[in-house]
């Protein structure tokens, strides 16, 4: 079970502390504002109020012996960054932090946090790729190169095998997944559609118009595959 700490509880904050709590992480949440410590409580498994900017609070709760720290504080940036620097000066193993400019971004970047989470940046790739490419589906990026898609089958593809496709050699993608939908008759007589996904996928099954293949590559080879 991974033991990780949620720092800033606002509507990210708390997303991500339930969210992990869902998939079985041990998660304290913290915040210095009470109300929000309140309205979380049951849903994580410790909650408390205190200043993350306070060394001697944080080393109270055992914040060292948490496997990552995830600094989510969004509009105070002193406070984020404060916050974040304090957590790698007590030894805390992993540190992810929120960075909502590109110049906290950088500053984030030169206390070697972990990871670095920038939602408007990410989102803004998201919608742009969305819009311009209206058959990508879903969109996940892994890096700022890399992601994984949903991208409906295009129709000339339809009645092919993967391996007559041949994504990794002509496009230097994968297709880690394929979605089918299955028309179905239920007890009353209507149609409906069953999604299955097939993972991995045969690479020689036809593939029909209205699957959905899960993509994974590098962003430009993705989009010229969708492109194409």
């Amino acid at each position: 079970m991974r033991y990780v700490a949620v720092v800033g509880l606002g509507n990210f904050g708390s997303t991500v502390a339930r969210e992990l709590t869902e998939k079985g992480a041990k998660v304290i949440a913290i915040d210095k504002d009470s109300e929000r410590i309140e309205a979380i409580r049951e849903s994580v498994a410790y909650a408390v109020t205190l200043d993350s900017i306070n060394d001697s609070a944080l080393r109270s709760i055992g914040i060292v012996d948490v496997d990552i720290a995830v600094v989510c504080i969004g509009e105070d940036i002193e406070a984020n960054l404060l916050s974040t620097l304090l957590l790698k000066k007590l030894g805390v193993k992993k540190v992810w932090a929120r960075a909502i400019s590109p110049l906290q971004q950088e500053i984030l970047r030169s206390l070697d946090v972990d990871e670095i989470i920038n939602l408007e940046e990410d989102m803004g790739r998201i919608v742009a790729r969305s819009l311009v490419s209206p058959s990508i589906q879903k969109h996940i990026p892994l890096s700022r190169e890399h992601s994984i898609a949903e991208i409906g089958l295009p129709e000339e593809y339809a009645g092919k095998t993967l391996r007559e496709i041949d994504p990794r050699g002509k496009y230097k993608i994968d297709i880690a997944g394929v979605k089918h939908k299955t028309p179905q008759v239920d007890d009353k007589g209507e149609r409906f559609f069953k999604e299955t996904f097939e993972i991995p996928p045969s690479p020689d099954s036809p593939l029909e118009l209205g699957d959905v293949l899960l993509v994974v590559g590098q962003d430009q080879h993705i989009r010229k595959f969708v492109e194409r």
